[in-house]
């Protein structure tokens, strides 16, 4: 397969992730919990997939690279949203993430590369992924006992991925300040 032609399968798939975000609120609201989670599942698979197919093209397109932070964040604010509504979250963290979801995407626009993501960015996404899949995990899969568990897990992994969505957005406002 040639570069271009991954690139633009990387592309596809950074597109199809953001436009997941609406479908997953929408069966999350409905109660819809396993729709939802295999949707918030192939969502994150697929940010693994584009990003192995732009390096596998030799880095990926500008475009891809600034579809792709803003594509996770639909897909991850959308249980979000979900999970504050139900108040299993704090709002407040709620908030404190956009708040840095913004910051980012705002230093990134001031980026000629679009602003590459951290190591911590990173670890934050994909420890955020994991927590709320678990936290989403269906009810009807397993024991209401076992579930609970689950979801309580995710609860628990929530906490470090909010430390390092502040870390990292330090980070970039340390790495933006210096000369």
């Amino acid at each position: 397969m040639t570069p271009v032609f991954l690139r633009r399968l990387a592309d596809a798939l950074t597109l199809a992730r953001a436009l997941l975000g609406l479908p997953l609120i929408f069966a999350l609201a409905e109660g819809k919990q396993s729709l939802a989670w295999v949707l918030l599942l192939l969502g994150g698979l697929s940010d693994w997939a584009d990003g192995w197919l732009a390096r596998r093209a030799g880095g990926g397109s500008s475009w891809g690279a600034q579809l792709d932070p803003l594509s996770d964040k639909i897909l991850l604010l959308a249980p979000l949203l979900w999970l504050a509504e139900q108040q299993k979250l704090p709002l407040w963290t709620l908030w404190l993430l956009l708040g840095r979801e913004l910051l980012i995407t705002g230093w990134r626009q001031g980026q000629a590369d679009g602003g590459a993501a951290s190591w911590l960015g990173k670890a934050k996404t994909m420890l955020l992924f994991c927590s709320l899949l678990l936290m989403l995990w269906p009810t009807a899969w397993l024991s209401t006992q076992l579930v609970n568990s689950i979801h309580g897990v995710g609860w628990c992994l929530f906490w470090p991925s909010l430390v390092l969505a502040v870390n990292s957005a330090l980070g970039y406002l340390k790495a933006s300040s210096s000369p």
